[in-house]
């Protein structure tokens, strides 16, 4: 696969981004973390706003950080790279000789040129190897999940990951019909598997089912209340950590990992900006944000449709 990229071919629509940018407007000023680097709209957008601001962008995608490197040189500086997984938060910034940061940005859907890209084998709309590898040098992949893992195995990837109400069924298909090798063949298999009054309604039948392995094969959701963790650990009083997840799987995480932040004595006080509540010995602020993106931005881009914004905010007690 051809990994070089320039802005033309890693333009990504970053989800919610005023909002993102209203959000961190508040922060103190110093580093930002984008955990979850992508295509850097997010980032380009904070850094272009805020001449204060700099930000330590992460990404284990090669593609992304390539991309990173291309634009960094147009913000002097204020722009660190480092690819690795966004759970080693706290080794970056000890790389970087950051000491503490003024907030942390999770996008946790995957960039669009992930999906378009065919060779990735993100997407069941464009015939690809089985591949869903965020971090291409690693070796597992989506072909060792579809065709090594044993059916009550997949089945249960595909419920915790994705919520996927005919889990079994497809589980059972997809073991039938072993080898799969391709997206397209995978995707075709998932339909043929639900039944026929579901296919005409939610979207893609197998989306469901390739968000789930593509979850397994990254370990995205093992990874994240560490991630979140270190994140929170690091902000400095007055600094937030924003997190944008795209299921209920992975917003149920975020909503442990702020309940677990809120509630842990040996760390400053946390607050979620979607309760609003005091208890003894905190001072508890509230951040107003939406909690999902606009009519008109999810008509400009679909893919913001299912997301959500989940926003804490560290303060003195």
């Amino acid at each position: 696969m051809n990994l070089a990229t320039t802005d033309s071919t890693f333009n990504h629509d970053p989800v919610m981004a005023n909002e993102i940018v209203e959000l961190f407007g508040a922060v103190p000023h110093g580093v930002v973390v984008d955990a979850t680097l992508g295509g850097a709209g997010h980032t380009m957008r904070l850094l272009e706003t805020y001449p204060w601001m700099s930000v330590l962008g992460i990404d284990q995608d090669p593609m992304a950080i390539e991309h990173a490197r291309s634009v960094a040189p147009k913000f002097s500086g204020r722009l660190m790279v480092q690819q690795g997984r966004f759970d080693g938060v706290a080794e970056y910034l000890r790389i970087h000789d950051v000491a503490k940061i003024s907030g942390a940005l999770f996008d946790l859907g995957v960039s669009s040129p992930q999906f378009d890209e065919a060779d990735r084998g993100f997407s069941y709309r464009n015939d690809g190897p089985l591949d869903m590898r965020m971090d291409t040098t690693q070796s597992f992949s989506a072909v060792d999940v579809v065709n090594g893992y044993e059916v009550q195995q997949l089945a249960d990837v595909l419920r915790n990951n994705a919520d996927e109400r005919f889990a079994f069924r497809i589980a059972k298909a997809i073991v039938a019909a072993r080898p799969v090798k391709t997206t397209v063949e995978l995707a075709e298999i998932v339909a043929s598997a639900i039944p026929a009054p579901a296919r005409r309604t939610g979207g893609h039948p197998a989306k469901r089912t390739f968000q789930a392995i593509r979850i397994e094969v990254n370990k995205e959701l093992e990874i994240l209340p560490k991630a979140i963790s270190e994140a929170i650990a690091a902000t400095e009083i007055g600094g937030r950590i924003a997190v944008l997840s795209y299921h209920s799987g992975e917003d149920r995480i975020v909503k442990q990992a702020f309940r677990d932040a809120e509630t842990n004595p040996s760390i400053a006080t946390i607050a979620s900006p979607f309760q609003h509540h005091s208890s003894a010995g905190k001072l508890v602020k509230k951040v107003r944000v939406a909690e999902h993106a606009s009519a008109e931005e999810i008509a400009r881009n679909p893919r913001a449709s299912s997301a959500r914004l989940r926003v804490i905010e560290k303060v003195g007690c």
